[in-house]
């Protein structure tokens, strides 16, 4: 097929798409005919209350509140065991909700002085805010009960915890339970830029000992726990619109040292950087950055980095990519997708410069865009690449929108584009359509041709109180390629289904009983080949946020080719035995596949644990297990075991400031890695980190070469300070 047929199959496949697509989305935009609450209207204030977790402010006595709580975990429309009150106010600058959670056991209730983001295991309540009141995507910002932060952004059916907004919580334990008070800036969010301001609110709150979470206003059991269609309005009168101006400035010195033949080298260096976020409106907002420090003060935690068929998944943690990443999330995405993100940011390395524009255009168009010039190592023969990402969403009925995308990198001798569509399509309140169509153009150097390929990704899932149903179709070409995203496999067409049934017991032992039975038909489109992954699971849902799993599944995998066995039981378990002590595990045995030029059959063990210890409310102990290991099936030979065990012990002094010592050993590459952090932050953006790290090998050096050697040899080490201050104008 020449380039132009090529060329011109793609232009047919993506305009029926968007033909399809603008044809379904007619067809769901009739209004619905539910009933519909009252909006809420809070109290506006002249005297705002003072954030302390206590609730004696005059602003609380006058304050409309709301009760009755029902559960959406583990069943749905049940009264929660204790009550809830929520309280709502605001002034011009400012939202205000206040919290009192009472408690019958207030000895009981889970709650640790952590790190920011850490309060999963917790109790905790929680603001899920739509802040359009489109049903598009929602701010949720959690607290526990001693006023320990979480928050993220939910969009597209993913809720991305990596994002930081400026906030302000405080909470307390007392005789009665706990209250919990909360400040939330109108400049830190985005929203609609008229009078009155509508938005959409869902107040939570999750009891952990009880594994019960429970919602006002309550979800309904037809459309499951989707938050964004069943928000309450909440309305906002004369409100102050800010022209939001910040600046970043930030420091940062390093001083490095390794082991050279024998010689330890050292160097220093300290870099400036500069970023500053301008609101063109209230829902438009211009990011710029200069010389950007993206180290990372979170080192990422060791995987299994052998035999492996695609390379290791790492997330993004830097703060200037991470506002905003949730809008790249897109339509059709399905479990096991190949194509895992259309927009990886990792992928640049070191940029010197970035630009974002991120918001709403008109009440409902979404544009998101990056622009990066990446300074490329030195094994590169280019020194730059320029990489353009746009993302644009139309927002329709419900949390139906259409979307585009175009990624570029662009190189002195070659490039990689990917355009397409995609979206997402509400068919009922109980069932939900996705789909994407992207095409790539790859050239890899002035010497090469130019590679076209397209994906293809449909998704259609159903979730009701009893019954979860996923239907998929991907088909990936051979010569589709994204150097802007992660993908772990090309060339292939993929059919994937899935069912699971809910059933609620009367015990008080198993809370809910959960059959699961998914099907995966693949074929491998370079051989001709078909595989097949078909499993069966149970999983007990119990008291003490307590959950097993157990099940097996027969497989089979293609590579190179040739057609494998990989079919393999599994066991998951985790438990907050008690308030100081939980668990996680997970275990895996079968078949598996020695990825290699000639590949051959194996079997081995697969597994992981963890144990969190908090033998105090500012102490945390977690122990992390990693385990992999293979036997040739042709002489039951173990070909090689992989151990990673990782220590991670923190202080944390109060919410502001932690000490947190890691230490890690890798069995296979016998490497033993520590890594100390004192960390002060303020508010996201107003941070100091003091960080020491070194690395140790069994290596020695033995006057011409490194051999093998009984003791540790410390390679590298290497000491940061990094500084930044958040001004707000």
């Amino acid at each position: 097929m020449t380039t132009r047929h090529l060329k011109l199959k793609i232009y047919r496949k993506i305009f029926l798409m968007a033909s399809m697509s603008v044809l379904i989305s007619l067809a769901a935009l009739p209004a619905s005919t539910e009933e519909k609450l009252e909006p809420l209207i809070p109290f506006r204030t002249e005297i705002p209350p003072v954030i302390d977790g206590k609730l004696d402010d005059p602003v609380w006595q006058q304050a409309p509140s709301e009760t009755g709580f029902k559960t959406y975990h583990p069943d749905y429309g049940i009264g929660m065991v204790e009550n809830s009150v929520v309280y709502y106010a605001y002034d011009r600058e400012n939202l205000y909700f206040a919290f009192r959670c009472y408690d019958s056991q207030p000895d009981k209730i889970k709650a640790t002085v952590n790190r920011r983001d850490n309060i999963r295991a917790d109790d905790w309540i929680c603001i899920n805010l739509d802040s359009f009141n489109d049903h598009q995507s929602l701010y949720a910002l959690y607290v526990n009960p001693l006023g320990i932060q979480m928050d993220s952004r939910f969009e597209g059916g993913e809720e991305d915890f990596n994002v930081d907004i400026v906030w302000y919580s405080s909470g307390k334990i007392d005789d009665e339970g706990y209250a919990i008070e909360l400040k939330i800036p109108f400049k830190s969010i985005r929203f609609s830029h008229k009078n009155p301001v509508e938005m959409g609110v869902i107040f939570e709150r999750w009891i952990s000992r009880r594994s019960e979470a429970g919602t006002y206003p309550s979800l309904d059991p037809a459309q499951g726990p989707n938050f964004l269609t069943q928000t309450r309005t909440i309305i906002f009168h004369e409100i102050k619109h800010y022209t939001l101006f910040e600046i970043l400035p930030a420091f940062t010195y390093s001083q490095t040292g390794r082991d050279d033949e024998g010689e330890w080298v050292s160097a220093g260096s300290n870099r400036k950087s500069l970023t500053a976020k301008y609101g063109i409106t209230s829902h438009l907002i211009f990011d710029g950055t200069y010389n950007p420090d993206f180290s990372q003060v979170e080192a990422d935690a060791g995987q299994v980095d052998f035999n492996l068929r695609y390379a290791l998944f790492y997330p993004e943690t830097r703060p200037f990519f991470l506002e905003g990443l949730e809008k790249f999330n897109f339509g059709g995405y399905n479990s096991g997708d190949p194509i895992v993100e259309v927009v990886h940011t990792r992928t640049i390395v070191d940029p010197l410069v970035g630009l974002k524009l991120n918001g709403r255009i008109g009440e409902k168009n979404t544009i998101a865009s990056i622009y990066a010039l990446d300074e490329l190592p030195d094994t590169e023969p280019e020194e730059q690449a320029h990489f353009g990402i746009f993302r644009y969403k139309r927002a329709l009925a419900k949390d139906s929108f259409l979307g585009a995308f175009y990624t570029g990198r662009e190189r002195a001798s070659g490039f990689n584009r990917v355009a397409g569509i995609d979206g997402q399509i509400r068919l009922n309140k109980s069932s939900l359509f996705g789909y994407h169509l992207f095409g790539s153009q790859t050239k890899l150097d002035q010497a090469s041709e130019r590679d076209d390929g397209l994906a293809l990704g449909l998704h259609y899932f159903y979730n009701t109180r009893n019954w979860i149903l996923q239907l998929g179709l991907q088909d990936v070409g051979e010569d589709f390629q994204t150097e802007t995203g992660y993908i772990t496999r090309t060339g292939l067409r993929r059919f994937r289904s899935g069912v699971l049934r809910m059933f609620y017991p009367k015990s008080k032992i198993v809370q809910r009983i959960d059959p699961m039975i998914h099907s995966t038909q693949i074929k491998d489109k370079s051989s001709g080949l078909y595989e097949t992954f078909n499993s069966l699971d149970l999983r007990l849902i119990f008291p003490r946020n307590s959950m097993l799993l157990f099940g097996g599944r027969y497989a089979t995998e293609v590579f190179l080719k040739e057609r494998f066995n990989t079919s393999k039981v599994r066991l998951t378990g985790s438990s907050q035995f008690t308030k100081q002590l939980s668990f996680a595990l997970s275990y895996t045995y079968g078949k598996k596949i020695r990825y290699v030029a000639d590949p051959y059959q194996g079997s081995g063990s697969d597994g992981a644990a963890e144990i969190i210890y908090q033998p105090s409310q500012k102490l945390h102990f977690i122990l992390n297990f990693t385990y992999s290991d293979f036997y040739r099936d042709s002489d039951s030979v173990k070909e090689y075991d992989y151990t990673i065990i990782r220590s991670r012990n923190i202080f944390q002094v109060n919410k502001y400031l932690f000490f947190r010592g890691i230490v890690e050993y890798n069995s296979f590459r016998k490497r033993l890695m520590t890594d100390f952090l004192a960390s002060f932050t303020y508010i996201p953006g107003t941070v100091i980190h003091v960080g020491y790290g070194s690395l140790y090998e069994k290596v020695e050096w033995a006057g011409s070469e490194y051999v093998s050697s009984d003791r540790f040899l410390e390679t590298k080490r290497g000491f940061f300070f990094k500084a930044s201050f958040l001004w707000r104008l």
